[in-house]
């Protein structure tokens, strides 16, 4: 192992002038710590991060919880956050809660007992008005984003998140501008904020209208492609008189599509499909998917902008973005609505 006498003795300058030079201190002149940099290298030396951690009373961490990096939504979201944290030397260690409360507790707290300097947690929703991990959190003081709503248990956390209600708004708007007055809408996981936003949405525009909400219209969905066929299956052994469907995220929506292709409906000739997200597969889907955009890059961008915010103990507002409707080939005016049973 190289160490910073190693360096100072091929360097002929002191320990304490290596130590200043790596550390890139003020007090030096460029080109010597540009020649003891060059030696460092050439010797393959490695900063002991722990033992700088140790001094500097930071770790250069930042932890990251989400849902699982197979949900479309969080790649973008995480190349924004991990290419910040990389320009301004900060490393990022992720971890999974699979929406599981209990396992999301042991990541939050896994990664406080490695000292992270700031924390990103898209929180797995629950109903109760506080969760231990949350409160680790605070207790530490640990500065800490959401990646996504707020609910009871983390209200007074700092967010970044999609305005759902006005992009569901504008989703229900676009269908009804369509000539749709019988529109379906698959709902997400209760309890999620995202969920309640999104069929608030949906059902603003209705009122918007001038329309009644039929709530037998509305599905329970969930938020994979298994639940959103599920959830198309039982839409079509109810057989409303639907000519659309509206769904809480794309993942439903091609869930529902699939399911709909698979029994004969013809998207959009007999029932119109709209999703929620602008994930990859919503534009490559056999029919391509109507939804509406998530900026999902620059939520990871303003998520960094708040945390090294937090980190210099600037105070910070929650920041809330503007969603964006992406018409494709899925929506089009009411065709022959589904087939009869």
């Amino acid at each position: 192992m190289v160490r910073l006498k190693d360096i100072a003795a091929r360097a002929g300058v002191s320990v304490m002038t290596v130590s200043k030079a790596l550390r890139e201190a003020a007090d030096i002149s460029a080109a010597t710590r540009a020649r003891v940099q060059q030696i460092a290298r050439e010797m393959g030396y490695v900063p002991d991060a722990a033992a700088r951690g140790l001094r500097s009373r930071t770790t250069r961490l930042l932890g990251v919880v989400i849902s699982s990096l197979t949900n479309p939504i969080y790649a973008r979201i995480l190349l924004a956050i991990e290419e910040r944290a990389h320009e301004v030397g900060y490393d990022v260690i992720f971890a999974h809660s699979l929406n599981q409360p209990e396992r999301e507790e042991r990541c939050i707290h896994r990664l406080l007992e490695r000292r992270v300097d700031g924390l990103f947690i898209s929180p797995v929703y629950r109903f109760e008005d506080h969760a231990s991990a949350y409160d680790q959190v605070r207790q530490r003081r640990t500065p800490a984003v959401l990646i996504g709503h707020r609910a009871p248990f983390c209200s007074d956390f700092v967010a970044v998140e999609t305005d759902d209600e006005a992009g569901a708004f504008e989703m229900t708007n676009h269908l009804i501008a369509l000539g749709h007055r019988r529109i379906a809408f698959l709902t997400g996981r209760p309890g999620a904020p995202w969920s309640q936003e999104r069929l608030a949405g949906y059902r603003r525009a209705h009122q918007h209208a001038g329309l009644e909400v039929d709530d037998r219209l509305v599905f329970t969905g969930g938020s994979t492609i298994e639940e959103g066929e599920r959830a198309a299956a039982q839409l079509l052994e109810e057989h409303p008189d639907t000519t659309a469907v509206q769904a809480v995220n794309d993942l439903i929506a091609v869930g529902a599509g699939r399911h709909l292709l698979a029994h004969g409906v013809r998207i959009p000739e007999d029932v119109s499909l709209a999703g929620f997200g602008n994930i990859l597969t919503a534009e490559n889907f056999r029919v391509p998917l109507t939804t509406v955009r998530q900026p999902k890059y620059r939520l990871g961008q303003v998520a960094m902008d708040l945390m090294m915010a937090l980190l210099r103990g600037e105070h910070v507002e929650s920041q809330r973005l503007p969603a964006q409707i992406i018409q494709r080939a899925s929506t089009a005016a009411p065709g022959q609505g589904l087939p009869p049973r």
